[in-house]
């Protein structure tokens, strides 16, 4: 199966699928832009105690350390900023401060989500195609990690959820969190295709399990997301989130 490369479609047909999921952050709406303007001023507040390179390692550093504990999200990140200023500043860095750190975190809780070019449109498309007997081409879901609150906060505020037949949020997208989409969907895995700008957590362990990918980078990306990448029978990569139904052939 060929994939879609540079606007080009295949001509490969994909009627075995019955249910599409799309990852939420950076892949329906922007999020990690958000985290890195945090992350500058966060560095300017810690001037004082070190160079930006050195903050942001250690932050990446503190936040990897709590992932365990505290799993991905907004809130995680709050914990990992104060956590990180107390280490690099060697407990010197002023209560006024600690307390600046805090507001900016708790701004990303309050993105805009608005939805990036093309998703509504598209998502609008796919809801409401049928079948000859008038019955529902796919079932949509949102797939995504994060704090559970965050994320409906995030997904309501974007005016998406009334496309979605199942939303799942999760502390991590395993192969096992995918089998448990896969049957809140009732389908196989061979029958869902999941979209995602993350090929370590949208594209590889979907491919794991047996489903279809379609990989739409984000044009900037976390470093714990990095991972090396691959060509598969069933992967696509496209440029832009309206080719998803070139890829259904709707």
């Amino acid at each position: 199966m060929e994939s879609v490369m540079n606007g080009s479609v295949s001509a490969m047909k994909t009627n075995n699928i019955r249910a599409v999921a799309f990852d939420a952050d950076d892949t329906l709406w922007a999020l990690q832009n958000h985290f890195l303007d945090v992350e500058r001023e966060y560095c300017q507040l810690l001037a004082p105690f070190g160079d930006s390179e050195k903050i942001t390692a250690s932050l990446f550093e503190t936040e990897m350390s709590n992932m365990t504990d505290l799993g991905y999200g907004c809130k995680a990140f709050i914990i990992s900023l104060v956590e990180n200023a107390v280490k690099v500043s060697e407990g010197r860095v002023e209560a006024r401060v600690i307390g600046e750190i805090v507001k900016l975190g708790k701004r990303l809780l309050h993105v805009d989500a608005c939805p990036l070019h093309g998703v509504e449109p598209t998502l609008s498309r796919l809801h409401d195609l049928k079948h000859a007997d008038g019955s529902r081409r796919y079932r949509l879901a949102v797939f995504t990690k994060g704090e559970l609150m965050d994320q409906e906060n995030k997904l309501r505020r974007s005016g998406l959820l009334r496309f979605f037949d199942v939303v799942s949020i999760v502390s991590d997208k395993t192969p096992e969190a995918y089998h448990a989409l896969c049957s809140q969907l009732a389908v196989n895995p061979d029958q869902l295709l999941m979209v995602g700008n993350s090929f370590k957590s949208d594209i590889a362990p979907a491919l794991a399990i047996g489903a279809y990918a379609a990989h739409i980078p984000f044009h900037t990306n976390w470093a714990h997301e990095t991972t090396e990448e691959f060509e598969h029978e069933r992967l696509w990569r496209i440029s832009h989130f309206s080719e998803i139904l070139d890829i259904l052939n709707p």
